[in-house]
Formats: structure tokens, C-alpha cells, sequence
């Protein structure tokens, strides 16, 4: 089936948003456990005790839950500072969390503390620049504030804009106003599967919310799919994308191709799909690839589609390179809990 779908509806009880492309998985979001801070969360904490040869401060948040800012400067035990969750916690760790408060809607990002009016540089048309750059300019006269407007927003109506910034801008303001006080309190919860979905995708073909919509695109057997090991790739091949408590091994396999460009048939198919396999799968941290077999000459046509692919997919990824073994490294942030986690 073509086009793209996003389907709202619950799984196993809890919210979830699928997105479709082509008939495949391409994101999948779920409500993980409620012990999970979520990210973009933002609490006043309380700073409790410095971490020393660290340079980073353990904070108190609410309900004896603990959290770790890695620049703890200035900072004195006592003192209600706020922050912003950045990503979920391992099991048995402090919440991950940042001084640099952001206030993230679809359209725009209020930036307190960062002065100036930016627009993504994905945005080049320069009519369209001019066009966002005045709604910015008329919302945030005299403001203090910063602001960045998401590629997005050449979407959106002007009206549409112009509300989205200055909801934005409202509740940087609101929330800025509370940061004093002696107790650790959430201020802003973090954005919920729907509404990460409406934030963070674009406008599909076919927009489901209606109850049921799970059911009527076979979301559930998709996602069967992906609690397993094993990913299709074109012409037979497949790999194995698999997590261990330190890492995530991926294995690819020509199948039954035995032409002499079967190694890098299959790798280069891999490179391609390798980000959405981990997306909806929730894995990051530590990944290590044992590609097929092909000649060192085609290693650097398999790192460039890597690349290329991970550059697209938008999540902070670090390319290590290839190890003596011949296998290759990559580093990607954990902005998600891992799937069968987020399910148990």
C-alpha cells in the first residue's frame, strides 16, 4: 500500500501513535511505564549533592526520583534551579536532564536565555524565509526570549504560526515565573504519544484517529514485526538487529544471493533501513554492524549510505568507523526506551 498513514489510537492499554509509509513501520511512539520521566519534561529540582571530579550536581525531583545535570558550575546544594529531561533514564540512573529549557510546539521553539529569531536552514525558499521571519518579528516584538521556527512551520498558515509562537512564548513565561521554591515540582509534563506525533511528523496521506484505527491498518501485526530480531531487505537478504545489555549488534546476510555483488547489495540495503529498524525498535547507546562480506574497496560506498541515511533521520548519531575485525561503530543517542522495555 502506498503513501503514508499515521494511525493514533492504544496498544495493550496504553497511547500510541503508528506511522505508515509504503506499508511499512516507519516510527512507532508508545506511553512507556509511568515510573519514566518523558522527555521535554520540565521540573524545578533542587540541587542535592556535587558529583566531584565530574563537574555535574545530582538533583531532587518530586516523589524521591533523582536526576543528573553533567554541568553542575556555580551550582550549591539547596539551590531550585530549572531543567528539562533530555532523554530516558537506564534502568537504575539518574534522569538525564539540561539547564538549556526549551519550549518545543510544531511550528516554533521558544528559547529563553538565547536571544534572537532563527529559521531552520532546511527552509531555503527565500519567500517563504521573509513570510515566517515577519510573523516572528510581529509576536516577539520586545520580547527577551529567543526563537527558532521548525522546518515544519512552511506548513502553517500564517494564523497558525503566529498562535503556535506565542502559546509558545506564553508558557516560557508562566513556567520562568515559577522557578522559585523550596520543594522539587513537575511544571510542564512532557509531550504524550499523540501529541509527540502531531509535534514531531509530517502531515501524512491519511490521518486515523478514530478508535479502532490500530486494527484497521494491521498496526499490531507491524509491530510483532518489530519486537523481532529479523529485517527484511530487498532481493532476500535480511539482518539481525538484536540488544545486549552493552551494545546492539546487527548481523547482515546476503540469502540466497551468490552473485559476486551480493556483499554490498545487501550491506547498502541495510545502510539504508538500518535508522528506521532502530527507531521503531527504541534502540540507541553503542551499535556494532557485522556488514556482509565485500571487498574494502566498497567500504567507503557503504559508509557514504550510512551516512546519508542517519543524516536524514535526525537523531544524534556519531559514526565511530570501522574496527580491525572489519565491523562498524556507530554511537546514537537514547531518546527512546527500547520497545519490548517500553511494552513489559
Amino acid at each position: 500500500m502506498k503513501g503514508s498513514i499515521v494511525a493514533l489510537d492504544t496498544y495493550k492499554g496504553r497511547m500510541a501513535a503508528a506511522h505508515i509509509v509504503d506499508g511499512q513501520l516507519d516510527d512507532l511512539l508508545i506511553e512507556p511505564p509511568e515510573q519514566y520521566a518523558l522527555p521535554g519534561a520540565i521540573y524545578r529540582a533542587i540541587c542535592d549533592r556535587p558529583l566531584k571530579g565530574q563537574g555535574g550536581m545530582m538533583l531532587r525531583l518530586p516523589d524521591g526520583e533523582t536526576a543528573f545535570l553533567r554541568q553542575g558550575k556555580g551550582l550549591s546544594p539547596g539551590q531550585a534551579i530549572l531543567v528539562q529531561v533530555i532523554g530516558f533514564a537506564e534502568a537504575g540512573k539518574a534522569v538525564p536532564v539540561t539547564q538549556k529549557v526549551l519550549f518545543k510546539s510544531r511550528y516554533a521553539i521558544v528559547t529563553p536565555g538565547a536571544p534572537g529569531l532563527n529559521i531552520s536552514r532546511a527552509i531555503r525558499d527565500e519567500e517563504e524565509r521573509e513570510r515566517l521571519m515577519e510573523i516572528a518579528n510581529e509576536v516577539m516584538a520586545d520580547a527577551e526570549e529567543g526563537l527558532i521556527l521548525r522546518s515544519i512551520s512552511v506548513s502553517g498558515s500564517d494564523d497558525e504560526v503566529a498562535e503556535d509562537i506565542a502559546g509558545m512564548l506564553e508558557l516560557s513565561r508562566a513556567v520562568l515565573g515559577d522557578a522559585e521554591g523550596r520543594e522539587p515540582e513537575l511544571l510542564v509534563d512532557g509531550a504524550d504519544a499523540h501529541a509527540l506525533a502531531w509535534r514531531e511528523w509530517e502531515m501524512p496521506d491519511q490521518l486515523d484517529d478514530a478508535e479502532g484505527a490500530f486494527e484497521r491498518h494491521s498496526v499490531e501485526d507491524l509491530i510483532d514485526e518489530a519486537l523481532g530480531a529479523r529485517v527484511r531487505l530487498p532481493g532476500g537478504a535480511f539482518a539481525f538487529v538484536e540488544p545486549t545489555r552493552a551494545l546492539v549488534a546487527v548481523d547482515v546476510n546476503t540469502g540466497p544471493d551468490a552473485s559476486p555483488a551480493a556483499g554490498l547489495k545487501a550491506n547498502i540495503a541495510l545502510a539504508k533501513v538500518l535508522p528506521r529498524a532502530l527507531r521503531v525498535r527504541g534502540l540507541g547507546g553503542q551499535i556494532v554492524v557485522d556488514f556482509a562480506p565485500s571487498p574494502k574497496k566498497e567500504r567507503r560506498q557503504i559508509e557514504t549510505a550510512l551516512r546519508n541515511a542517519f543524516k536524514a533521520d535526525g537523531v544524534e548519531t556519531s559514526m565511530a568507523g570501522w574496527t580491525v575485525l572489519g565491523n562498524f561503530e556507530l554511537q546514537r543517542k537514547r531518546e527512546r526506551i527500547a520497545l519490548k522495555e517500553s511494552l513489559s
